[in-house]
């Protein structure tokens, strides 16, 4: 299923997004209730995809992002990260910085180099705590699209994260979660970046250095994660900086994408 959250007109909802068989045209089918609490039902009210507004298909407590878990990033950001690790490298982004799949990505003053870094994340389906690796499959809810926006020259200055990744509107989210897709199909996925149309970035999720169940056993050794909490897995070879004006696509294989303009903050 593809659980998308949406604005139509004053009213906020969640619903299933479904493609018309004979003319292809998709549809977002109200739901009742929230998908990550108590059960939920199809209200019998379906709206055009084209008409509705998408929003972040989940609102998190916290992002949990994981650094430096492909090789060749890792090689193209040694001057500003170091080295790779034998665990994995975690960092938070607050959740004032999740934003929808077309919202403006606002670029601040304070930085002159802002970076897109397209991922696929994990959304977390219950309460857990020191999940072992054969559990992480039972506390996944879905999967979807996200880019990890980074002040990379703050990220350098700073020499510790938060806000080079922190800003508002640093992390979009959506266009939905994508339910019942398998960890082994989840490890399995292009991921795409463009910039204004051109490729930046092109991936694999095998390409990941510390798999899903080794991150999600590793964040929940120290921490809780609760429902709807969002983990990005990280990004590969070939972030780059992106001017106010353009806009960016990250694509993750049979999840689809994302696209945001960079404005200039007033």
């Amino acid at each position: 299923m593809r659980i998308a959250r949406f604005a139509s007109g004053d009213e906020v909802g969640f619903g299933l997004v479904e493609k018309d068989s004979d003319t292809g045209e998709e549809f977002v089918a109200r739901l009742s209730g929230h998908p990550l609490i108590g059960d939920i039902q199809l209200t019998g009210e379906r709206a055009k995809l084209s008409d509705v507004r998408l929003l972040s298909p989940v609102l998190p407590t916290k992002v949990v992002c994981i650094g430096k878990n492909y090789a060749d990033h890792v090689a193209e950001m040694k001057d500003v990260t170091g080295e790779s690790t034998d665990e994995p490298v975690v960092f938070l982004k607050p959740s004032t910085a999740v934003t929808g799949p077309r919202d403006p990505i606002f670029r601040p003053a304070v930085s002159e180099r802002v970076d897109y870094e397209g991922e696929l994340a994990i959304v977390i389906s219950r309460p857990c705590r020191e999940v072992p690796r054969e559990r992480a499959k039972d506390v996944i809810f879905g999967y979807t699209v996200a880019n990890d926006v980074t002040a990379r020259d703050l990220q350098k200055k700073d020499k510790q994260w938060t806000r080079a990744k922190g800003f508002d509107s640093f992390c979009p989210i959506g266009p939905w979660i994508t339910t019942g897709m398998s960890i082994e199909e989840a490890q399995d996925l292009a991921v795409t970046t463009t910039v204004d149309g051109q490729t930046r970035q092109d991936g694999r999720t095998s390409q990941f250095i510390h798999d899903i169940p080794d991150i999600i056993a590793y964040v929940t050794s120290f921490m809780t994660l609760l429902p709807g909490d969002v983990v990005l897995t990280g990004t590969p070879a070939g972030v780059g900086p992106v001017e106010v004006g353009q806009e960016v696509a990250v694509t993750v294989e049979r999840l689809g994408t994302i696209t945001n303009r960079v404005v200039a903050r007033d």
